[in-house]
């Protein structure tokens, strides 16, 4: 499987990557950026654009993947819905678009948030439905948007924000317990990585994976590395 990540610089993206990195069946990954990371991963290609609302003229470099990982997103703190809706439904429905037209992608994986809903009363989940809904309208073989809840970094990796490190630091010690009293709202960046793989690979019976169905793929996932 050859897979492009978008947002893999960021703490979900991160731990996607090394999942990537350490599964025997994931033969290379295009990390798109904006910036150069000098990234020395195993497996792993960079292209750096830096506008990613105008792909023309480099449309060509996503043809030959299978699946698409797109752990792109940032908070809507601060900012308005008209805002938020151009960096994350416009943004992510025109990346969408653009593969679709280049037709080599089968798969593509959203990660959404636990509480996303078009309908629903806060502008963040507003807007993240809408984008799921755009998404799972649109011709791929499949689509799968991912609704984590809590989510604890492992092996290293680290959120850009600095205080949301002290946080999941402290909380580290309490993460195995705190995912067996709340599996429906508990994960970590190893097992979404899993998860990920483990869709593209053999699909889902449900396009909306939730907090539990995420810890249930990356458990056959890693039984079989």
């Amino acid at each position: 499987m050859r897979v492009i990540l978008f947002g893999g610089t960021g703490m979900v993206g991160q731990g996607v990557l090394r999942e990537c990195v350490e599964d025997a069946g994931v033969e290379s990954v295009l990390l798109v950026v904006r910036k150069a990371t000098g990234t020395k991963a195993a497996k792993a290609t960079e292209l750096v654009h830096e506008d990613f609302f105008d792909w023309a003229g480099v449309e060509e470099h996503f043809a030959g993947y299978d699946a698409c990982f797109f752990c792109l997103g940032v908070s809507a703190v601060g900012m308005n819905e008209a805002e938020y809706r151009r960096v994350t439904y416009d943004l992510t429905v025109g990346v969408a678009e653009m593969l679709v037209k280049v037709g080599a992608v089968k798969t593509f994986v959203y990660v959404s948030g636990q509480g996303t809903n078009a309908g629903g009363r806060q502008m963040w989940a507003r807007v993240k439905g809408a984008t799921e809904n755009a998404l799972m309208a649109m011709p791929f073989a499949q689509v799968f948007c991912f609704r984590p809840g809590y989510i604890q970094p492992m092996d290293g990796v680290r959120s850009k924000v600095g205080w949301y490190n002290g946080i999941y630091a402290a909380l580290s010690w309490m993460y195995p317990a705190l995912k067996r009293v709340f599996p429906g709202m508990v994960t970590s960046t190893m097992e979404l990585g899993r998860a990920m793989i483990a869709v593209a690979r053999r699909g889902y019976p449900t396009r909306v994976i939730e907090t539990k169905d995420i810890g249930l793929l990356a458990a056959v996932r890693g039984s079989q590395s």
